[in-house]
């Protein structure tokens, strides 16, 4: 039986939800809350999207999407162009490469892998920043966007399953 028109749209909206669903976290994040200070502690939540995605549907979340996802934070973020991005690469490489460690484990693994991944890209945030504004930037912020980006995890990979189970079965 041939593919409908309406089916094969069903099936392209499906893959493009990884993507779509990191880039709302780029947005979420860049929602002005003025409350003062907020914006340098804001958590990297589209950092759990690719982390997420590239351990569990690598193939619906590829580099150039990641790219794509790291060159609109970095608009939105106000951080220097290219820093985000080449970072968010770095670690959808790392992960990618590392997949077949993540595959069957526990949350509680997939958390502490989370963990240690989360401190070398908000570190190598930092020194490309750093490099770039030829001075160190303040890090007591860094400390504290890490860890609510952590406190952020659980809820937000718990969605990210429940999302997936229900619509990215067919995909």
């Amino acid at each position: 039986m041939r593919p409908t028109f309406w089916s094969k749209v069903d099936t392209a909206a499906r893959k493009l939800t990884p993507f779509g669903l990191t880039m709302l976290l780029v947005l979420i994040g860049a929602v002005p809350l003025h409350l003062p200070g907020i914006a340098s502690v804001t958590p990297l939540l589209p950092l759990i999207g690719i982390y997420y995605w590239a351990i569990y549907r690598p193939d619906l979340m590829p580099v150039s999407a990641v790219f794509v996802i790291g060159i609109l934070y970095d608009a939105l973020s106000g951080t220097p162009m290219g820093v985000s991005a080449a970072v968010f690469v770095i670690v959808h490489g790392i992960i990618d490469s590392q997949r077949r460690f993540f595959a069957g484990k526990s949350f509680m693994i997939i958390w502490l892998g989370f963990f240690l991944v989360s401190a070398g890209a908000l570190l190598a945030i930092w020194i490309l920043v750093s490099a770039y504004y030829g001075t160190f930037v303040k890090s007591e912020a860094l400390i504290f966007q890490y860890v609510i980006t952590l406190g952020c995890f659980p809820l937000l990979s718990w969605a990210l399953l429940r999302w997936q189970r229900a619509f990215l079965r067919q995909a």
